[in-house]
This record gives C-alpha cells, sequence and structure tokens, in this order.
C-alpha cells in the first residue's frame, strides 16, 4: 500500500507515543477550511507516521463536537497520508463488555447534529456507499495486533456517535441500545465519513472507559470523571488500555500486508463521470 499512515488520538495518547519514538513537529497547516492542529511524526521500524491529538496536546482542550474534522483530516491528506488508525474512548452499552476493555467496532450510527460533515457543500458529488464504513484491511491489522496482546478482540460492535460534549440520558442510551448500539462516544463522526471522501483508508480502535448512563447504575459523585460512572478500581483498567493503544497502533499501521479494500476508489464513480479530476484539491468549492 502506497502512501504514509497517521494516527488520530488525544493529548493522552500523545504522551505515550512519545515513549515509543522520536518526534518531529509540523506547525498547525493551513486547509480550506482552516488550520489543523500541529501534527507530529513518528518513526517506527523505519516509516514515518504522524500523529493529530484531536483535543490538544497539553490537555482536554477541544470538546468533539468543535474538532475542525474537515482541517484535521485535510491537512493528513496534504502530508501524504492514505492510511489513518483513530482511537476513541467510548462507553460501554453492553454490560458484557469489561472496562479497559480494547476492541474494533464494525459499524456507525450518527446522532450528531450541524457538525461539518462533508468536503463536498454546495456540490452534486459525495453519495457514497458505506458498507464497509471502516477499512477491512486495517481492521483485520488492528484484531491480530489486539488479539497478540490481550487475547481477544471484538470486531462487530456498533458506535453510536453523540453530540457531546454532555454525556447521554438514561432514555437515549435506551433508545440507542434498541438500534443495537454497544457503544456511545463522540469522535468518530465526521471524522471516518470525510476519511472515505477523500479516498482515505481508516479504522477505529476503541477502549472502553466506563458504563453507559444506566447500564450499571452508580452512585452521582460531583467532580469525579463522568461523576462517578467509572468507579475507582476500574481507572487501572483504562490506563493500561491507554498505555497499549500506541503499539497495537503502530504494530496495525507498521506491519506489511496485501491491501485488500477498495477505499481509494470510493470516489470512482465521479472520476469516471468526468465531475472530478486526479488532483483531489480540485474536488472542492472554496469557502
Amino acid at each position: 500500500m502506497t502512501g504514509s499512515a497517521a494516527i488520530i488520538g488525544g493529548s493522552q495518547g500523545f504522551r505515550t507515543v512519545q515513549k515509543l519514538s522520536d518526534t518531529d513537529r509540523f506547525d498547525p497547516i493551513e486547509t480550506p477550511f482552516g488550520f489543523s492542529p500541529p501534527i507530529h511524526r513518528l518513526k517506527s521500524k523505519g516509516n514515518d507516521i504522524f500523529y493529530l491529538s484531536r483535543h490538544g496536546e497539553t490537555g482536554y482542550t477541544v470538546s468533539a463536537p468543535y474538532v475542525n474534522y474537515r482541517a484535521n483530516i485535510w491537512a493528513l491528506k496534504e502530508l501524504g497520508v492514505s492510511r489513518i488508525i483513530a482511537w476513541s474512548g467510548p462507553g460501554a452499552i453492553d454490560p458484557s463488555l469489561p472496562i479497559g476493555d480494547i476492541l474494533v467496532p464494525d459499524d456507525l450510527i450518527d446522532e450528531t447534529k450541524g457538525r461539518a460533515a462533508t468536503f463536498f457543500d454546495g456540490l452534486g458529488i459525495g453519495f457514497i456507499r458505506q458498507n464497509p464504513v471502516f477499512c477491512p484491511t486495517l481492521s483485520m491489522n488492528l484484531r491480530e495486533a489486539i488479539i497478540s496482546r490481550q487475547g481477544h478482540c471484538r470486531t462487530s460492535d456498533v458506535y453510536v456517535c453523540t453530540q457531546g460534549p454532555r454525556l447521554e440520558t438514561r432514555a437515549e442510551i435506551r433508545k440507542f441500545a434498541s438500534y443495537g448500539a454497544t457503544l456511545v462516544g463522540m469522535t468518530l463522526i465526521p471524522e471516518a465519513f470525510l476519511a472515505k471522501e477523500l479516498e482515505m483508508c481508516y479504522c477505529p480502535v476503541c477502549y472502553i472507559t466506563n458504563y453507559a448512563e444506566g447500564v450499571i447504575e452508580r452512585t452521582y459523585k460531583p467532580g469525579e470523571l463522568f461523576e462517578g460512572l467509572l468507579a475507582n478500581n476500574e481507572k487501572d483498567r483504562v490506563d493500561a488500555a491507554v498505555e497499549a493503544l500506541p503499539e497495537i497502533a503502530l504494530q496495525a499501521i507498521s506491519d506489511e500486508f496485501e491491501s485488500k479494500c477498495k477505499c481509494n476508489l470510493s470516489m470512482e464513480r465521479y472520476r469516471r463521470r468526468g465531475d472530478i479530476g486526479d488532483d483531489w484539491r480540485t474536488w472542492i468549492l472554496k469557502p
């Protein structure tokens, strides 16, 4: 597979990545949709791998609804990235999921509101099939990397993405469960859809941070993380999962594999029809 690879994570993830690799820092990249955050270049097995923190490098400074997803994906494409592993820490709607478990979801439900979800504003393109939602080759590699560390890996979970920044109500979680959702988070949409629009491979890796509201009854505790949805004895398992994520992502992204996906052809219908050319930068209307 040609092109570079990237990891999208958070500030806590960046600190763990720094332990594994020397990094070079790129200043924020200007895009038609604003500036990206700083992007770092890592070295892994002789390969260049880029790292972008969604929420900030020195703390949680940008919450999920306000991340500039279009600038982030565009900037990675400018750097020559063709495949992205994105990590996310959703809550579990399925009570059988243990806190700290690491898995690869299989599908998405969009419950966001008003996020800039396409590069193709005002255009007649972008009707793209969403099955598979995630790159099957990256999914396979992540599964193998996770199994090598924790001995198992679920790959059939459905992630419902909510608007945030607030957490969900009990009634909302019951509704999502009736849809078949087993995970709830705030970060994978529109990231996954934007990557597909620019013909990039994209797959998330998730670690379970807490049980969603009402799944397991927890006392409200003001001032604590998630106000008590995460029990004190579960925090160490979440921290261990975060520590493991960089090595899992780097293994999945660095290993040689034969691509069996068609992610780089998601816009082929428009290319054949003459609506777009080879230069992806010309596919949009300039804001």
